[in-house]
């Protein structure tokens, strides 16, 4: 079946690639994909399927081979653009001024149009059920995924597992990579304020100094990640924004800051939480100021299970080629796919789409991002066969 499907996969190659640049044309921002949606839908219903709507702008298909109540195999791609202006100068330029599909989601749905376009014509040759999913708000808070899980797209029928891949910039067009287990990182937001007493600089004794407050906080919140956990689970914890809105001869009332937590371990970043307000609020008041610490709970941290991974490796080498198949280090970005892998059995995997002599090195969620298009074709026939490899497994 491998050289039916990259037969199928070299036939649907313009069209994937006419669909890719079609969405990367219209992209649309999280949670207002509605345009994308109909696209997805029109594009679906052409293969004879019967596609629902999930989430307001989610889209679910089922692809059913014969007994299709025997196992059924989910494959997602995500759909939303971020508030990026591009600058790349390409015929399929966004025409959505400051909206850019920066992150390949574009080719993630194309690709995934394409795999369903090839396993439809299979669909005499495999038993089971095929579950198509293209999500919405990958890329905002509380994320597309989560919504869908509400909404039930894990249930009727209820996948025994789901495959989902991601375009990577570093990586070569040609080749894939796979990593077993933790592999991307929750992802928390801080929003902290500061509150003291201002006045004037140069008389320090009449003021609570939320400027010094503030630094001994983030100096202090080191500890959280350095002194408090264990060394082997991966953490980060980074104040990226600070503003103290005083003067070079005035310290203001007030200093605001937001920063990041990210961990690989669900237990550790429940504990991490109450450390780090512990701590902000202990220093506040051991200073004479006070500290209000928000927390933003976002997507929890992405583990591809052991033998799922190792078996879509496995067939991943037989339609690759082994030097084609990588291994991925972990990343300390995240995904709202871990939603999924937190609910059942899940594998995230890495489509290189890097092409150094022409240009193409740009990395993600950059005004100048772009991929190698032949990665889609590679793409939507590795998926089906990976699916399909699945379903029989």
């Amino acid at each position: 079946m491998i050289n039916e499907i990259r037969n199928l996969a070299k036939e649907s190659a313009s069209q994937i690639v006419s669909n890719r640049r079609h969405l990367h044309s219209f992209p649309e921002l999280s949670f207002q994909e509605y345009n994308t949606a109909k696209f997805v839908a029109e594009e679906l219903k052409k293969l004879g399927l019967s596609p629902q709507t999930m989430a307001e702008t989610g889209v679910v298909a089922l692809i059913e081979g014969k007994n299709p109540q025997s196992k059924t195999v989910a494959l997602r791609a995500d759909m939303d653009a971020l508030p990026i202006l591009e600058a790349n100068e390409v015929s399929y330029k966004s025409q959505h001024l400051g909206v850019m599909h920066a992150c390949g989601h574009d080719a993630h749905t194309a690709s995934l149009l394409g795999t369903a376009h090839i396993i439809n014509q299979l669909k005499d040759k495999f038993e089971g059920t095929i579950k198509l999913i293209f999500q919405p708000a990958e890329e905002k808070a509380p994320g597309g995924a989560s919504i869908m899980i509400k909404d039930g797209v894990l249930q009727n029928p209820a996948p025994q597992s789901i495959i989902g891949q991601h375009v990577a910039p570093q990586i070569p067009a040609g080749k894939i990579g796979f990593r077993e287990g933790m592999y991307m990182a929750s992802t928390d937001e801080l929003f902290i304020t500061v509150k003291g007493k201002g006045g004037h600089a140069a008389m320090p004794e009449t003021l609570i100094d939320p400027v010094l407050i503030a630094s001994h906080i983030i100096i202090a919140l080191q500890q959280v990640v350095s002194r408090n956990f264990s060394p082997k689970i991966p953490a980060v914890l980074s104040i990226g924004k600070v503003i103290a809105n005083g003067a070079t001869n005035v310290i203001p009332n007030e200093v605001s800051m937001e920063g990041t937590f990210r961990t690989m371990n669900e237990e550790w970043r429940a504990i991490a939480h109450a450390r780090m307000k512990k701590i902000a609020e202990g220093i506040a008041e051991s200073m004479g100021g006070s500290c209000d610490f928000q927390i933003l709970r976002g997507y929890p941290f992405l583990v591809n299970e052991p033998k799922l991974t190792k078996r879509l490796r496995k067939a991943a080498t037989e339609f690759m080629g082994q030097e084609n198949v990588i291994d991925l280090d972990l990343w300390m970005a995240g995904e709202d796919f871990a939603f999924y892998s937190q609910q059942i059995d899940a594998c995230f995997y890495r489509l290189g789409t890097r092409n150094e002599a022409r240009g193409i090195i740009s990395g993600v969620h950059t005004p100048t991002f772009d991929i190698d298009e032949s990665a889609l074709e590679i793409g939507a026939g590795l998926m089906a066969w990976l699916a399909l490899h699945e379903l029989r497994s």
